[in-house]
């Protein structure tokens, strides 16, 4: 497997998936919250708690689960227990990163597109309970991940690595199950943010053209209009966003939609169908890397953001600078 070329490409992805995924969303962290980016605090509020779940998804999948798994193979973390319970978590975070993406855009769906109710919803109240309920949601969901696993192997009394246990695929509880599991990630999502943005670019075209046309007759074509340019940098922000997240996540959802309706299977007669699990696991890359590119997206379209980011990597220099000339 190491020495075969996806096993050459899985062992460089990931590591460099970490080194820039890791201190990418810990920036989002620190200097979103400071409150200098000209954000508000309900946007504030999702971004900073987007970049903590995407934070916690590279730390458990792509650290734990996959970095480990390719380089200490035989760590306590493969102990089954360990790795049952590093499965729930992963799928977990992975729940909350993607669900919130979702709260995200409806928040600015109902802020653009929803006037009476802005007032009531969009609130630092509101965002703490959305995020309070999905992060406990996403954790009750998939707490029963947690009994479907079985060791591969034992050894000494030791059980090692996660097989999944062949009830989960014919009893109709756990197949249940399975097809909520699909349904709630990342089906629904998808369709949702597909769904509100499209609503969102309708009521936005109608707005401003109105806008526009009122202007014209007011006080002329040729003025700036500041509540546009305030509402096209949010709005900018929410394509750039939900956007990523639909074209990093579409492979993972067309190799689920293969293998739950169209019985697209991994195992051939004996064998095991390698090009459907080097497509399963290409799809997890690309979510995995959705982790990582949210801070690049609030540096490609937040100034603010970038001037913050400056002064934060400057300031160590500084600081060098000053310890040498001492």
């Amino acid at each position: 497997m190491h020495g075969s070329p996806k096993g050459v490409v899985f062992a460089i992805y990931y590591p460099v998936i970490a080194a820039i995924g890791v201190p990418a969303n810990l920036a989002v962290i620190v200097i979103l919250p400071r409150g200098r980016c000209g954000l508000s605090r309900c946007i504030t509020g999702y971004l900073v708690y987007m970049a903590v779940t995407d934070l916690l998804v590279i730390i458990t999948a792509v650290i734990l689960n996959r970095i480990v798994g390719i380089y200490f193979p035989l760590s306590f973390l493969s102990l089954t227990p360990v790795c049952s319970l590093c499965c729930v978590l992963v799928y977990a975070t992975i729940d909350c990163s993607v669900w919130l993406t979702v709260a995200f855009t409806f928040d600015r769906y109902v802020a653009i597109c929803c006037q009476k109710l802005k007032t009531k919803y969009c609130t630092e109240r509101t965002v703490a309970v959305v995020i309070g309920t999905v992060c406990a949601l996403s954790c009750v969901k998939n707490t029963f991940l947690y009994f479907i696993y079985e060791p591969l192997y034992t050894v000494n009394s030791k059980p090692w690595f996660c097989s999944i246990k062949i009830t989960f695929y014919i009893s109709p509880a756990w197949v249940a199950y399975d097809w909520i599991l699909i349904i709630l990630t990342p089906c629904l999502p998808f369709i949702l943010i597909l769904l509100l943005n499209a609503v969102t670019v309708r009521y936005i075209l109608a707005a401003s053209r109105a806008r526009r046309r009122l202007r014209a007759h007011s006080s002329g074509e040729n003025q700036s209009d500041p509540e546009m340019e305030k509402r096209r940098k949010s709005i900018v922000l929410l394509f750039c966003i939900s956007g990523s997240f639909i074209l990093l996540n579409v492979l993972l959802l067309r190799t689920f939609i293969c293998v739950q309706i169209g019985s697209v299977s991994y195992f051939s007669g004996s064998s095991v169908n390698e090009s459907n699990i080097i497509l399963e696991e290409s799809g997890y890359m690309l979510q995995f890397l959705s982790s990582c590119i949210n801070p690049f997206i609030y540096a490609g379209t937040q100034s603010k953001f970038r001037e913050e980011l400056k002064n934060g990597v400057k300031y160590p220099l500084r600081l060098i600078v000053k310890l040498f000339q001492c």
